[in-house]
């Protein structure tokens, strides 16, 4: 469907782009949504609201298994029953739900091409439909359906350089209300419950050179993606990179003696690169994880260098 000429004028797209993280977070809801990536499909039944300040939010498997996952701010119980089908990064989709998403965008101009290209009707709301054409072959391109109203993403789907769909998520049925009570945010299934907080990550200094980070150095990145956190894992010396849009993370630790699959994995527009390095004689693993094609995964990994006077001191081996 055509853009109406008014539409247009009133809303230019960096302002519809704007909305999009504040509506995730501040838009209260209930539906039922669908997530696909490769050949996995996912459906999931959500309420969600922002309530005194803080995000509250219940997901509810619908296939695959059953449990569910309630959030109230940083505190998360998980519920999963079925011990041993479900694992906790495994019912929880990434995509519009991820952390890319949830944070203020970045001005994305310069690495993509944004543009209003339609209207659209998704799960009985009214919705424009944005253009996100990745500018170089580092990254994905991204469509996004967003309710007029709110601005709140209702469907999204990444896009290969080809134009192959490789990750898909949409709401079914939605409802946008405020009335949404304290009940729907109980947890009602019955299991093994696994309670934590959310960690926090350790913010990298806007300072800190593209290349050295806690002991290693990145030789190459795509054009745009600045380092965003360094997630506080141990010996794991690990740093996440964003674009504003889509992020990848790196991480850089010994490899002992058990040997791991080096080379690259997909599912869906999510790519896992591992690749051994010697470093004074003692190998490590650098692996790096994102919404990256296969080639820029390999890219990055392949430029990581460790330092063997930082890391191991006194120590080296």
């Amino acid at each position: 469907m055509p853009l109406r000429p008014a539409l247009a004028e009133e809303a230019p797209v960096n302002q519809w782009l704007e909305r999009l993280a504040p509506a995730l977070n501040m838009t209260s809801y209930r539906g039922v949504f669908v997530y696909a990536r490769g050949d996995q499909v996912h459906s999931m039944r959500i309420a969600h609201r922002y309530h005194d300040g803080m995000v509250e939010e219940r997901l509810v498997l619908q296939d695959g298994g059953s449990g569910e996952i309630v959030r109230r701010g940083a505190d998360v119980v998980c519920v999963l029953p079925d011990q041993g089908r479900i694992r906790l990064d495994q019912v929880i989709p990434s995509g519009p739900f991820a952390e890319a998403f949830t944070r203020q965008l970045m001005p994305v101009n310069r690495w993509y091409r944004a543009k209003l290209v339609g209207e659209d009707r998704v799960a009985g709301y009214d919705t424009v439909k944005i253009v996100l054409e990745a500018r170089d072959a580092h990254r994905y391109s991204h469509k996004l359906w967003l309710e007029q109203s709110t601005g709140l993403l209702v469907k999204s789907s990444v896009q290969d350089a080809s134009g192959k769909v490789m990750e898909h998520f949409q709401f079914t049925s939605l409802e946008i209300t405020d009335d949404i009570s304290d009940d729907e945010f109980q947890v009602k299934t019955t299991g093994r419950e696994i309670a934590r907080t959310l960690p926090g990550a350790a913010p990298v200094p806007a300072h800190t050179p593209a290349s050295r980070m806690n002991g290693w150095e990145l030789g190459w990145r795509p054009d745009g993606f600045m380092p965003a956190a360094a997630p506080r894992s141990g010996r794991l010396r690990a740093v996440a990179f964003s674009d504003g849009l889509a992020a990848f993370s790196v991480f850089v630790e010994p490899l002992g003696r058990l040997k791991m699959p080096m080379g690259v994995s997909r599912i869906g527009a999510t790519t896992v690169f591992t690749h051994e390095l010697d470093v004074a004689g003692q190998p490590f693993l650098v692996t790096v994880v994102g919404e990256v094609p296969p080639v820029t995964a390999r890219k990055v990994a392949e430029s990581v260098r460790v330092d063997a006077a930082q890391v191991f001191g006194d120590r080296r081996p």
